[in-house]
């Protein structure tokens, strides 16, 4: 895997910060050498609100600041709004965040690198590519 748009989500993020998954750590660093990163404002969020410290909230925000940074469109939370509609509709409670970042990737042409198995539900109704 080389030079690809790759969206990180947090479930990843988390995992390679605690540093305790081998095989996850070297995922993430092949990931992190050789592609285009790209970090929705609401990952960064939701990192920020699972610090214990400044010191954590302020490594965060320095360490993402190196990667692509994106932001929705206009339509991309009525996307999520409606990508979760669906969902339910067909029996399939998931996180409006979860929509949220797949329709962002969606948008980016981003492949979704995630261990949350919830991303596996949602391409069954989004065409979204996950690593």
């Amino acid at each position: 895997m080389k030079d690809e748009r790759i969206l990180i989500d947090t479930s990843a993020w988390i995992d390679y910060f605690k540093g305790q998954n081998g095989q996850t750590m070297n995922l993430m660093d092949v990931v992190l050498s050789k592609n285009d990163i790209y970090v929705p404002k609401v990952v960064i969020a939701e990192l920020l609100q699972g610090c214990k410290s400044e010191k954590e909230t302020s490594f965060i925000e320095g360490f993402l600041d190196t990667f692509f940074i994106i932001d929705n469109s206009p339509d991309t939370w009525i996307k999520a709004g409606r990508l979760s509609f669906l969902m339910k509709r067909h029996g399939k409670t998931v996180n409006l965040t979860d929509c949220y970042i797949s329709v962002i990737a969606q948008e980016n042409n981003c492949i979704i690198l995630t261990l949350d198995k919830h991303f596996k539900d949602i391409k069954k109704f989004l065409e979204i590519k996950l690593l």
